[in-house]
């Protein structure tokens, strides 16, 4: 490795660490203030940096809500690969498995940072086209639960009648209520209890007979 690719190397991980900080500074700023009482000169001054510091890396205070959504959206398709892929098993058994496995790995994506589904649930009110970006966001997860449950039916163990689609938006909304709860008691004890309880509901509700 070069000496400019090196220092290529350091500026790029500085970028990414201001760009973290100026979205930890926007996250306690909008949770002291509330988002639109929230000005650039508030996240700015609370890191001890100048606007156009700031500018370089967002074009405003709403990219950062786009940047958190996005950097979620990422986390979450990730955690979808691989041994969690809806190819990747081919039986019940091995379908239990692979729920527990994606049950833990969002609870973690969650609970890492518990501002960040705050602050999804905020996003709605900050204006029209942010509400309407919320609505795709979870309209996005139908698709992705859906190929799970289309491998199961087409494998044999999933019933061969289920209407995939808003199954898929009932298990998704039995994991969006388990963020919720998750938002008032975080606790690892009561989170594995509801993912148990989601997964329990799933099976006997959709397991061939």
């Amino acid at each position: 490795m070069t000496a400019t690719t090196e220092g290529l190397s350091r500026l790029e991980r500085r970028k990414a660490e201001t760009r973290r900080e100026i979205i930890e500074a926007a996250f306690t700023c909008f949770a002291e203030q509330g988002y639109h009482a929230t000005g650039i000169a508030d996240i700015a001054a609370r890191l001890g940096i100048g606007h156009g510091t700031f500018y370089r890396y967002f074009e405003n205070k709403r990219d950062i809500v786009e940047h958190v959504i996005d950097d979620l959206i990422g986390r979450i398709v990730d955690a979808l690969g691989a041994d969690n892929a809806p190819e990747a098993v081919t039986t019940l058994e091995g379908y239990r498995a692979q729920t527990e496995r994606i049950g833990a790995a969002l609870a973690r994506i969650f609970s890492d940072d518990p501002r960040v589904p705050q602050l999804l649930l905020s996003a709605a009110g900050i204006d029209d086209a942010m509400r309407e970006r919320m609505l795709d966001l979870f309209a996005t997860t139908t698709p992705l639960t859906a190929a799970y449950l289309e491998h199961g039916v087409r494998l044999g163990y999933l019933r061969a009648e289920l209407d995939v689609e808003p199954t898929a938006q009932a298990i998704n909304g039995m994991i969006l209520g388990s963020v919720l709860v998750g938002l008032r008691d975080p606790a690892p004890e009561r989170q594995a209890r509801l993912s148990a309880a989601i997964r329990a509901v799933m099976y006997d509700g959709i397991a061939a007979r």
